[in-house]
């Protein structure tokens, strides 16, 4: 099923006293981009957390917030980290020496330092963790790519519209390129007439003349180009796996051909669906824009 690239999801994991809260928000982007958010504690899975989440989304930006709160009784005890405190003990007394300070180092101030206090949350084992982090981590994941796929649908709907709309343009102008050389040919015969020039109908220059006009007017290869890309762009809309690369590309290569086509059309009824299609292109361009 096609998917759009913004959704959000969020999920939830408990186990002895302990709460995981992951929350995933996604946006467009051309590549796949992933920011993750986590407690200190468990920087050491910050590779595992990034690899889950990139097999799941192929594109767009990808925002991970991931928090660790105490539940129950264990959320009213702390606990402390030695080794950091010990080393802002450490550099405060040398900072002290340094400016040459009267006074001594309070246990009150190390306590206050940023992350010697820890709720059992912050010092968490991250080994220990990370089966439920990933646990809601998933969760997280199959709610947003839900979303993703439901806005997906409604975005193939629309293109599929707009597909539709395009190939009734396409016809207009493969109905009308036979008689652009037909009224070519009318045309130059009235000027001849107006100019008072007598030339038979087959006479050899203006046989030349109709036959340059109706070589460089021919948009035949651009037709069958057209008719094989809406082709493939149905095939794409059907498609259960990320489409939005290649859609880019096609819709390029629509766009490219009708460019050519306007540059071939010396007729404005043809002009008129030339723009028409183009004006339906770039609607269905920026669509695209926010398909997985």
């Amino acid at each position: 099923m096609m998917r759009s690239m913004t959704g959000y999801g969020r999920a939830e994991a408990a186990a002895d006293g302990m709460r995981f809260t992951v929350e995933v928000h996604s946006v467009n982007r051309k590549h796949i981009d992933i920011a993750l958010s986590l407690p200190r504690a468990l920087l050491p899975i910050e590779g595992r957390v990034r690899e889950k989440a990139q097999s799941r989304v192929a594109r767009g930006r990808l925002a991970v917030t991931v928090a660790l709160v105490p539940v129950g009784d264990s959320a009213a005890v702390q606990v402390i980290d030695e080794a950091l405190a010990q080393l802002y003990a450490d550099s405060m007394r040398r900072l002290q020496q340094r400016l040459g300070l009267e006074g001594g180092v309070t246990l009150d101030a190390v306590l206050r330092a940023p992350g010697v206090l820890l709720t059992p949350g912050q010092g968490a084992d991250p080994e220990a963790a990370w089966p439920l982090v990933e646990m809601a981590l998933g969760s997280a994941l199959d709610a947003l790519i839900a979303m993703r796929e439901t806005e997906g649908a409604a975005l193939a709907a629309d293109l599929e519209s707009r597909l539709a709309t395009l190939r009734e343009c396409v016809a207009h102008i493969r109905v009308r390129a036979p008689e652009i050389t037909a009224q070519y040919r009318r045309l130059l015969l009235e000027r001849l007439r107006t100019a008072e020039i007598e030339l038979p109908v087959d006479d050899e220059r203006l046989l030349r003349e109709l036959a340059l006009f109706a070589d460089r007017g021919d948009v035949s290869e651009e037709l069958t180009r057209l008719d094989s890309h809406f082709a493939q762009l149905d095939k794409l809309l059907q498609s259960t796996v990320p489409v939005g690369r290649t859609l880019e590309f096609l819709t390029q290569e629509v766009a490219r051909e009708l460019n050519t086509l306007s540059v071939k059309s010396n007729d404005a009824p043809t002009s008129h669906w030339v723009v028409a299609a183009k004006a339906e292109i770039e609607k269905v361009r920026e669509q695209i824009q926010n398909i997985e």
